[in-house]
């Protein structure tokens, strides 16, 4: 049974493979971060929401990152997909330990740890209770795991794609360098892309845009901010047509 407050009933949430490092940063990933993730997931999804979640793979390697160093880009772009596997399997591993059903579905073909990805199958997964976490980006390179969270919310109809940053959500200027920082609480797609904001990539927020698909940005690290963006608290920044 639903809670009845539920603002959003199916919900896309992109999270970075930083975050898995916890506030140390760095490499791979943190034992007590993920458990702590897993917990909030848990709690989010005994409210009755159908959750998806698209993860990146940058605490363990970035194609861009490689692809400036010299390598190829495509090569770099796998390897960064291969990453994310990685944290989608350690995702699934913690989410099982608080007994939340998840699968997990890979845009590359891997059926030794994951199942191939095919839309109606993971809208099936969502409408039986399950976490369905999404590897391997869009399976193509040149495509970030930004521009992927935008494909697969689309493709399972989501009501909302959510983006978990560090900060509280979209300023006007870095907060971390500059203490005036002024946080948006509306942000329009037009504004977003010309003001070049670099929280996500404009591709993805181009295809929300053009398919009317909100976005709300917020702090992951605070705890219970998932919880409250389902039961329709104002939390962190949304970026709609109307802005």
């Amino acid at each position: 049974m639903a809670h009845p407050d539920l603002a959003y009933q199916r919900i896309l949430l992109k999270l970075s493979g930083e975050a898995l490092c916890g506030v140390r940063g760095g490499f791979g990933v943190d034992p007590s971060t993920l458990r702590e993730f897993s917990s909030e997931i848990a709690e989010v999804a005994s409210l009755g929401v159908e959750i998806g979640i698209v993860i990146g793979g940058g605490n363990i390697f970035r194609g861009l990152k490689g692809s400036a160093s010299g390598m190829e880009r495509a090569s770099a772009d796998y390897m960064g997909m291969l990453a994310t596997v990685i944290n989608g399997i350690a995702l699934q591993d913690a989410l099982e330990k608080v007994s939340v059903q998840t699968r997990l579905l890979s845009a590359l073909d891997i059926r030794e740890v994951a199942e191939p990805y095919i839309r109606r199958r993971a809208v099936r997964h969502l409408e039986k209770g399950r976490v369905v976490i999404f590897v391997a980006g869009t399976g193509n390179p040149y495509f970030s795991t930004d521009t992927a969270a935008a494909l697969r919310a689309m493709e399972i109809q989501a009501d909302i794609l959510l983006k978990a940053t560090k900060v509280e959500g979209i300023y006007d200027k870095d907060p971390e360098k500059h203490e005036g920082a002024t946080m948006y609480k509306r942000l329009s797609y037009d504004r977003f892309l010309a003001d070049r904001v670099g929280v996500m990539d404009s591709t993805a927020v181009t295809l929300c845009r053009d398919n009317d698909l909100p976005i709300r940005v917020f702090a992951l690290p605070r705890r219970g901010n998932i919880r409250r963006v389902v039961l329709g608290e104002d939390v962190g920044t949304v970026v709609s047509e109307e802005g």
